[in-house]
């Protein structure tokens, strides 16, 4: 490790894999202020849909990058980093440590590998790759994308039309993979990234979505949707907000598209899907190791605070 960095922690890992319950427990052993790497987590008034945590919770340990945004407006990778490094500095002026807590890798990517002066959107040519998904299917450009980017390809789902057409205008402007930039970008960070993954069994871990899914359906999900129509009339499907695992399938639930059955069903298979790029990305997450423990551990927290503490003592941490 870089001794002549501060640490920084952070616990990452897919959809309802327990993140938010560690770490609030570890927050109960060590100083730490919680900062949210979740694309969901920033808008407000969107609770049970991204299953924020309480204000209960919030209030036991500062949370940060929570309600930042209404759903109408849009976020990036770039204000993420800059919104994190202050808050960053905010929390070590308090004499506390920043925890890093979420499963939105981008952003994660953002900060730990820095942002790259990508070219911007060529409308002509996604209207070529539109025409020819409509003939062939986004599985048919995703099979292209594989030939001369298989990293990003392999983090993406088939049918990630928003992706699979950025990636592929990007080598089309460029003449050179998406990824790549990966490599040569600088951090922004002046730490030392110490990043702690939860794992645990696949078919466990489609339980535990299905069941947090219908407990969100339980508490109000599609009332919450319908407030937030009222509280934003200008409020659309395609808003980046609206395109979080779960809102969207409710959106088409309201508007008669999908039945009472198979908005639930869809939005638990979204969910799934999101867990499965997220654990792809811990798995080949450029840069950076990522130490994994077994989330359903009994002694998973003992194991985590083991690791920070043993860490700690492997850094040389200014004053």
């Amino acid at each position: 490790m870089n001794t002549s960095k501060k640490p920084l922690f952070a616990l990452l890992g897919p959809t309802a894999s327990g993140k938010t319950a560690l770490a609030l427990e570890l927050s109960n052993r060590f100083p730490f202020e919680i900062i949210s790497v979740d694309s969901a987590l920033i808008y407000r008034d969107m609770d049970i849909g991204t299953a924020k945590p309480t204000p209960a919770e919030r209030a036991a340990v500062p949370h940060h990058l929570i309600d930042i945004c209404t759903p109408l407006e849009h976020y990036s990778a770039a204000q993420f980093v800059e919104d994190t490094l202050n808050a960053i500095e905010q929390i070590e002026a308090r004499g506390k440590w920043p925890l890093l807590v979420g499963g939105t890798f981008l952003y994660m990517n953002a900060l730990l590998n820095g942002l790259n002066d990508l070219p911007t959107a060529d409308a002509s040519y996604r209207a070529q790759l539109d025409a020819e998904a409509e003939q062939s299917g986004w599985p048919h450009l995703h099979a292209r994308l594989a030939q001369y980017d298989p990293v990003t390809a392999a983090r993406l789902e088939p049918t990630d039309k928003q992706r699979i057409q950025r990636a592929l205008e990007v080598i089309h402007l460029t003449g050179r993979p998406l990824s790549e930039s990966f490599v040569e970008r600088v951090s922004p960070l002046k730490h030392t990234p110490i990043l702690m993954g939860l794992d645990l069994d696949r078919a466990l871990l489609h339980q535990r979505i299905a069941q947090r899914f219908h407990s969100m359906v339980e508490q109000g999900f599609l009332k919450e949707l319908q407030k937030l129509k009222q509280l934003y009339p200008t409020l659309h499907a395609n808003l980046p907000s609206m395109r979080c695992v779960g809102y969207r399938q409710a959106w088409e639930h309201l508007e008669g598209i999908l039945s009472a059955t198979e908005w639930i069903e869809r939005g638990i298979i979204a969910t799934r899907q999101l867990a499965k790029r997220q654990i792809t990305w811990m798995r080949h997450f450029p840069g950076s190791s990522i130490h994994t423990f077994e989330a359903t551990s009994p002694q998973v927290l003992r194991y985590l605070t083991d690791f920070i503490v043993s860490s700690l003592s492997n850094l040389e941490t200014p004053e």
